[in-house]
């Protein structure tokens, strides 16, 4: 099972190494990690997702709550809180393969960023399923390069991590 932890940390240098740190040494692995600063430009927040039951996702949580720079760490609920991930895919597109590629860009609202003769970079957020699905309907044009943000999440509501 995946779970998604928004980690508050002190915005400084070394954090993000620390954190690393953390899950090599104890041996989880980390299947996405998104960092970036928050409203309050001393605090940074990291969306990291981790797969395993209900006691890794304690032993971590205890262990990231072990670290100074750490502020908060929440697991949330994908019923509670709204997640996202950018990506941006770089696929061969022929000038007979365009519209295709761009009807199914529409279909996914997606972005077409750039065009050269000979490729399209395409931009999409969503969750995993709709980026999943994106990129498996562009493999059959080839893709050229392929790069993922991470998922980012925020709880529903007024309610925040912070408290």
């Amino acid at each position: 099972m995946k779970h998604t932890l928004s980690v508050l940390v002190e915005n400084k240098p070394g954090v993000l190494a620390r954190v690393a740190g953390l899950f090599s040494r104890r041996g989880f692995n980390i299947d996405s990690l998104a960092v970036g600063v928050t409203e309050n430009p001393e605090i940074s927040r990291m969306t990291i997702v981790v797969e395993g039951d209900d006691r890794v996702l304690e032993q971590v949580t205890k262990q990231l709550n072990k670290l100074i720079d750490t502020i908060k760490v929440s697991d949330l609920k994908a019923e509670e809180s709204v997640e996202r991930e950018l990506v941006m895919i770089k696929v061969v597109a022929e000038p007979k393969m365009r519209s295709e590629i761009m009807q199914i860009a529409d279909i996914f609202r997606a972005r077409i960023v750039d065009v050269s003769p000979k490729t399209m970079i395409i931009e999409v957020t969503g969750d995993e399923t709709k980026i999943n699905a994106m990129e498996s309907l562009l493999k059959q044009f080839g893709i050229k390069e392929l790069a993922r943000t991470g998922k980012v999440a925020l709880t529903r509501g007024l309610k925040s991590v912070q408290e």
